[in-house]
């Protein structure tokens, strides 16, 4: 080969090496990532400093926020497909500073402002959140943990859902019974990032023991989770209050507010508002309680429906709010209680009778019930108004099912919903302004458990419907009457099947 030859191929190896010397370059600096930039609109560039001997991500972010239709942060990024897990301990650095800065741990269809995304934000006062945008332009949501201020976080993408895990450093990680369903196309983003929340500032923070997971195994087990949740309907963002491996379901909300009352394995349990282990309620031989149960207007009374008598049909009966015999009321089963009239003198029900599930109202002394429909085909979830004038109900005469009313004695029935879904249970605030139901899949009959559900709301003055939550539930979601006693919130339980395999991982 010729000296000029040899100088020639030289030269061409140089010049691919030099072309793609800043690509080698920036891969070794962003270590298990490809490269970092910024997101949207920032007033002051963001950075990155690896060290490859503490294996170290330090970010320095600027940025308004990741939220509402539009981010704007620091992100270290890697392109995957496949499901995925992103593991970190993460620490802020300096004082001062917003208390919501955030320090993240993202999946995200784009580099695009407003793409859809969900990530597990620490925030500067401690707040853990699972946020998301579930499809492009769409306006974020959340999930707050009820764990603040964990040293170590995990994001864990399994198919079309986003599971995020807690724990302290050095200790197993769990569940934190936030999950979403948020489904990201083909190639997506995962990656760390940091946001100052204030666009005239920087904040950093250290990501450090980070772990990236691509392409995980086909989930070999789940176990069941519920999670018991609060959504305020101003601002519809969710909070974790209490977590089980475990089916439980259907809360009350207590009318002095400070306790959560539900149903799992045949018993009930009171639950204090801002968290804890619940705790047994006495009922006696009624250890078969399902998912219909409810207070009296004064407190006083529990009303449950329990399936431990005559062949496991559902029998509706009155206990002492605190626990107590049971004091049977419907002579006739099956019967499901539903609701309690403003007067505390009569209970609304639903009844098997013929084969036909109808609309039933008992006084509360027992006796005679009353049928108030007749029409073919289910009727359920009886609730009176607040003023007692009226009982909502969720019926399928029209051929799927949807939210009706009519007075109190039967009459004057009328259609509420109109939609293509199958709206079920529907609950009245305190205050006569909203009415609240959950919204099942046109395909779905019945109301079964483990779906994709949504709570709507509709404002009762004008019939608009919005959205209040989407979650995997179902069955045990939102049966019976749970609006806090201020009409702010509502009180709901979510379920996840959560991969067995990773609730133990690091």
């Amino acid at each position: 080969m010729s000296r000029i030859a040899i100088a020639t191929r030289l030269t061409m190896v140089c010049c691919l090496l030099a072309f793609d010397a800043p690509n080698l370059w920036a891969s070794a600096a962003a270590g298990l990532f490809e490269d970092h930039a910024d997101v949207g609109s920032v007033l002051h560039p963001g950075a990155l400093v690896y060290d490859p001997a503490k294996a170290t991500y330090t970010i320095s972010g600027s940025g308004s926020n990741i939220w509402s239709t539009a981010d704007a942060f620091h992100f270290v990024w890697k392109k995957v497909t496949g499901d995925v897990s992103l593991a970190a301990d993460i620490s802020f650095l300096g004082s001062g500073g917003n208390e919501h800065r955030k320090a993240v741990l993202i999946v995200r269809q784009s580099l695009d402002a407003d793409s859809a995304y969900v990530d597990v934000a620490l925030h500067g006062n401690g707040l853990t959140a699972l946020q998301y945008r579930d499809e492009k332009g769409a306006v974020t949501q959340e999930i707050q943990s009820n764990v603040a201020g964990p040293k170590r976080l995990r994001i864990e993408k399994r198919g079309n859902f986003v599971y995020l895990f807690l724990g302290e450093s050095g200790k197993d990680l769990r569940y934190s019974g936030a999950s979403m369903r948020v489904p990201l196309q083909d190639t997506y983003y995962v990656g760390i990032g940091v946001c100052s929340h204030d666009k005239d500032a920087m904040a950093k923070a250290v990501f450090a023991n980070v772990d990236l997971a691509e392409d995980l195994p086909p989930v070999a087990k789940t176990m069941l989770y519920s999670t018991l949740e609060r959504v305020a309907i101003a601002s519809t963002d969710r909070q974790v209050v209490y977590l089980a491996p475990e089916r439980f379901e259907a809360p009350n909300w207590t009318h002095d507010g400070s306790s959560f009352l539900f149903n799992r394995n045949g018993r009930i349990y009171r639950l204090p508002v801002a968290g804890g282990e619940p705790a047994l309620i006495d009922t006696g031989f009624a250890n078969r309680c399902n998912n219909d149960h409810g207070i009296s207007p004064d407190q006083t009374s529990l009303a449950i429906s329990d399936q431990s008598q005559e062949d496991n049909r559902s029998i509706v009966y009155i206990v002492p709010i605190g626990g107590g015999t049971p004091r049977r009321i419907t002579e006739k089963s099956p019967s499901y209680w539903h609701g309690w009239s403003p007067d505390g003198k009569t209970l609304a029900f639903v009844g098997q009778r013929n084969d036909e599930f109808d609309i039933y109202t008992i006084p509360i002394t027992g006796g005679e019930e009353t049928r108030l429909t007749t029409a073919k085909g289910l009727d359920d979830g009886p609730e009176y108004s607040p003023d007692g004038k009226y009982i909502y109900f969720n019926s399928e005469r029209t051929g799927h099912m949807q939210i009706w009313r009519m007075r109190a004695d039967g009459s004057e029935q009328e259609q509420v919903t109109f939609g293509n879904q199958n709206d079920w249970f529907s609950h009245i605030s305190p205050d006569g302004k909203w009415m609240v139901f959950v919204s099942f899949e046109p395909d779905v009959k019945g109301h079964p458990e483990n779906k994709d559900v949504m709570l709507r709301i509709m404002s009762l003055s004008d019939k608009k419907i919005s959205v209040l939550a989407k979650l995997f539930g179902g069955q045990g979601t939102i049966n019976v009457p749970s609006w806090s006693p201020d009409s702010k919130e509502i009180a709901f339980v979510s379920f996840a099947l959560v991969p067995d395999e990773g609730a133990g991982k690091k």
